[in-house]
Parts: C-alpha cells; structure tokens; sequence
C-alpha cells in the first residue's frame, strides 16, 4: 500500500494520523482512496475538474508530482506520497 504523509495542518481530518496507508496505482486514485477513507481531502487539494490546486504540493518520492504524471504518477506498494501546502509570506 502507499504510504501518504500529511502536514499538521491536515491531520484533523485523520483524527490526528500522520500517515495513511492506500491501495492505489495512481496518485490520483490514492488522493481518491484517501478522501474515501478520511472525507475533506479533495476539497481541500482538487479544484471541482479534479486537478490538484495551486497552493498545494504533493511528492512522489522527492519529485513533486508536477514534474512526473501529475495526478497520473504511477505508485505502488513502495511509494511514499507527501502532501505539502504552500507557504507563502514575508
């Protein structure tokens, strides 16, 4: 199962959880899988055409997503998914 890393900032939503296990082979299907598990996540990461938002930066590995296949990044068993919302100020 992939393994998603969340930032503190999100963790409400999984009761606290750092880190949530999903079945999926494509990043979109584990964001799919995980907002099934823990409801509010797509809201908060996918505009309404389900493409991922501007302020939020998901890895795969140590690549962003955008720079692989988007949401179509292909995962396994192996991959580490990390959710990283955008910090911004001065």
């Amino acid at each position: 199962m992939a393994q998603i890393r969340l930032p503190n900032t999100l963790r409400p939503l999984t009761a606290g959880q750092a880190e949530v296990l999903v079945a999926a082979d494509e990043l979109g299907a584990a964001l799919t899988a995980l907002e099934a598990m823990h409801p509010g996540f797509e809201e908060r990461l996918l505009t309404d055409d389900r493409r991922l938002r501007g302020f939020v930066n998901v890895f795969v590995g140590d690549t962003e997503c955008r720079q692989l296949g988007g949401l179509s990044t292909p995962v396994d068993d192996q991959t580490v998914i990390t959710i990283v919302p955008a910090v911004a100020g001065g």
